[in-house]
């Protein structure tokens, strides 16, 4: 009889199940359902956490389907990460849509924390004061939803992550827990201590007794009824962490980079380093009774450039075309992209900078534009590897990428040629899934670091240009564009 695991990945834009043949090492069925977003205003990001969830169950019982020639052992889950939901512990409902991470409506309140708080603040969390973390998106719940200061007189408000919502729902209210990787990105949880803390709690105004329990992304969280049986739900990390995983990124020198809605570049550190370059230092992971901790760089936006040349400004059929129009011109013919739609993220950290497209002349056609959109993305991670290369200690060797627009092979090469170092693909690229995959095996017995490091495989390595003088003057002309977009 097959041995089987299940990963489920609730995403930004889609909630995705995996199933996990152990024995075969790789998956053999995936199942998904696309989640709606909502813009209520300019540069609010909510979602329905009820159909975060039942779109989980969902995707899950059809990889149950799947597996009937053999068992399910267990499941592990990866999530978008500074989401929030926020609801009531007795029906399970939420009090408010999920306040999604790229939400700016905290921007005002982060941006008026003095000096000397958010220096605190960035001691114990690793963090810089953004609206993209949690701690302020609970904050603005508390003080604008009438519904959740009820429930909270009343004991029965619970405040968490995505991860931690479906745990409490999958458990049926038996576990309300989180792991140290999404813990870290709340902005409340101290690195060191490796708990919530008391301080920022306050001054947050967050109560303690609304949040989940803080464990090793490697604990067992509860179990959960699959079919006619219950299966432990063990391996839970943030969807960055969990691609860091995946990749087989287990000490420092290494460094991914996923591909998504957003640009993460992650690269693990020997304990706890604290960059001076704009990144963000977070936990790598927590298993087998050790933490291993990561410099991070975030791009608000990547992916979801190309999502908007599709969806808002017509100029793609499907994300594949944009390949094909790219590559059909030899350059941008000048134009250059910021894809600061909900301000910047690292290396520049300005919640009010905005999009721009300039350069452009009577000969700009779209193919210029669509290059220009997926050279922007390419230009972003060379703004995190310099950062990773400053503190980190080493320059980049190599970089492992992952994530939809990592299937982009024109993407892909521009990015080792702005880089200057090679980009390694797997052959399995929702390194995200996978590491959660790793992540539960690795907490129930199954597996271990050497036979993760063993597992992972090259589908293709893409190796940079000699021609350093171009793709440098690239760069410089992007950050050039990228301070006319700054606000400070």
């Amino acid at each position: 009889m097959k041995r089987y695991l299940i990963s489920l990945d609730a995403g930004t834009t889609s909630i995705r199940a995996f199933l996990y043949d152990l024995d075969a090492q790789a998956f053999v069925h995936r199942a998904g359902q696309e989640v709606e977003n909502s813009y209520p205003h300019p540069g609010w990001v909510e979602q329905d956490a009820d159909e975060i969830y039942y779109k989980a169950a969902y995707v899950l019982s059809d990889c149950l389907r799947a597996a009937a020639d053999g068992t399910v052992l267990g499941v592990g889950i990866t999530n978008q990460r500074e989401t929030v939901v926020l609801f009531d512990s007795e029906t399970g409902d939420p009090v408010y849509p999920a306040i999604v991470w790229q939400c700016r409506r905290t921007s005002a309140f982060c941006a008026s924390i003095p000096k000397t708080d958010a220096q605190r603040i960035r001691r114990k969390t690793g963090l810089l004061p953004d609206a993209y973390f949690s701690a302020s998106k609970i904050k603005w719940v508390l003080e604008n939803v009438p519904a959740a200061r009820e429930l909270m007189k009343q004991g029965r408000l619970r405040a968490g992550t995505v991860d931690a919502y479906l745990i409490w729902k999958f458990t049926e209210g038996k576990t309300f827990c989180t792991d140290y990787t999404n813990a870290s990105r709340t902005m409340l949880f101290d690195l060191r201590a490796l708990d919530w803390d008391e301080e920022l709690l306050a001054y947050f105004g967050v109560p303690r007794e609304i949040l989940p329990d803080a464990r090793p992304s490697d604990a067992v969280m509860g179990e959960m009824k699959l079919g006619k049986g219950r299966v432990p739900i063990a391996g839970i990390m943030g969807d960055q962490q969990a691609a860091l995983f995946g990749q087989a990124c287990l000490g420092a020198g290494d460094a991914k980079a996923t591909y998504g809605t957003g640009l993460f570049m992650l690269f693990p550190t020997n304990g706890p380093v604290f960059s001076e370059s704009g990144l963000l230092t977070t936990v790598g992971r927590a298993d087998g009774g050790k933490v291993v901790y990561a410099l991070e760089g975030s791009v608000f936006h990547a992916g979801s450039g190309v999502q908007w040349l599709r969806d808002e400004m017509g100029l793609l059929e499907n994300a594949a075309e944009s390949e094909r129009l790219a590559a059909s011109v030899a350059d941008t013919g000048g134009v250059f992209f910021v894809p600061a739609f909900t301000g910047l993220g690292a290396p520049y950290w300005d919640p009010d900078a905005r999009g721009l497209l300039c350069g452009i002349t009577r000969g700009t056609r779209k193919e210029h534009v669509v290059r220009a959109v997926l050279e922007s993305i390419a230009y972003g991670a060379r703004d995190l590897a310099e950062c990773l290369g400053r503190d980190g200690g080493a320059l980049l060797r190599c970089v492992k990428c992952d994530g939809g627009a990592s299937a982009n092979d024109f993407l892909m090469q521009f990015q080792a040629d702005v880089l200057g170092i090679p980009v390694d693909r797997p052959v399995e690229r929702e390194s995200t899934a996978l590491g959660a995959a790793y992540m539960c095996a690795l907490a129930l017995g199954y597996t271990d670091e050497r036979e993760i490091a063993r597992s992972r495989r090259s589908e293709k390595i893409f190796t940079p240009s000699l021609n350093r003088t171009r793709y440098d003057g690239l760069y410089a002309e992007y950050r050039a564009a990228v301070s006319r977009a700054l606000t400070r």
